[in-house]
């Protein structure tokens, strides 16, 4: 989508009714895209939509809960019936869990990747197919973190979500590229936004029958406006760019981390 303009495109964002979600979808409106909007919290995808389309364009919600499925397909059947396109998705919607991974449970596990990563891999599998078959120019964003470039103590298993989108996105840019679609992956570190009270949406079902203290993990660097994130994501976008680094500071411990992989060649033979 190098170069492309926003006017008359049609984006579909989940995770919209608040952060970085909301703020892409009201920075693509400005621009004169048309957009699907997608959140399980049904009351706050109505009062995003709302802002949205005050904004300019018209606005289609569907609340969302990209863990499953079946409601990813139907969100994408009434994307197409509405606008017959998509020219940018974002799988955008995450969640998290503090805690070391020994004290882990299962409901964590499943929670997470159900969201952080089965809600991309179902956002492609509900959408892709059609993107490829309208031929070259539209675009995938996959909101992953920082946390799927450096681990971090206590974000255990968010991590392996991230890890996983990160090379998820690596990998599909790759495939994709035959085809004429671009593939961004979003990596911020922090972001004013509600993911830490993400428990606020966790199914019954999937909270642990003795949910332990509460213990955020402290995030190094600056914390940025989701606003911020959405301008620097986008012009990524439109640059054609992999990633989306939002955070100069995050640049030093990258460099730790890919010394040290670097530095374990020295136990090869020959090296």
């Amino acid at each position: 989508m190098s170069g492309a303009s926003w006017a008359g495109r049609v984006a579909v964002v989940t995770g919209a009714a608040s952060g970085i979600g909301r703020a892409l979808a009201l920075a693509l409106a400005a621009a004169g895209a048309r957009l699907a909007l997608a959140d399980v919290e049904a009351s706050a995808l109505a009062r995003a939509a709302a802002e949205v389309e005050a904004v300019g364009g018209p606005v289609l919600a569907v609340p969302t809960d990209v863990s499953r499925r079946e409601e990813v397909e139907r969100l994408a059947d009434r994307v197409y019936d509405r606008f017959g396109i998509t020219h940018l998705l974002c799988n955008n919607a995450g969640v998290l869990v503090h805690g070391s991974l020994a004290d882990a449970t299962w409901q964590d596990w499943q929670w997470v990747l159900g969201v952080n990563l089965w809600g991309v891999i179902h956002g492609l599998g509900a959408f892709l197919p059609r993107m490829i078959a309208a031929g070259p120019g539209s675009h995938v964003l996959n909101t992953a973190s920082m946390a799927g470039l450096i681990a971090s103590k206590g974000l255990g298993v968010y991590t392996a979500s991230k890890y996983a989108v990160v090379g998820l996105s690596e990998t599909l840019a790759r495939d994709l590229r035959p085809h004429g679609i671009g593939v961004t992956v979003l990596c911020p570190m922090g972001v004013a936004t509600r993911i830490r009270q993400a428990d606020r949406n966790r199914p019954a079902d999937l909270r642990p029958p003795e949910a332990g203290p509460d213990a955020p993990v402290e995030l190094i660097g600056a914390t940025l406006a989701p606003d911020q994130v959405a301008a620097r994501t986008l012009a990524a976008i439109q640059r054609g760019a992999l990633y989306v680094l939002t955070h100069p500071e995050a640049r030093e411990p990258l460099r730790r981390r890919f010394q040290r992989l670097d530095d374990a060649f020295q136990d090869v033979g020959g090296v």
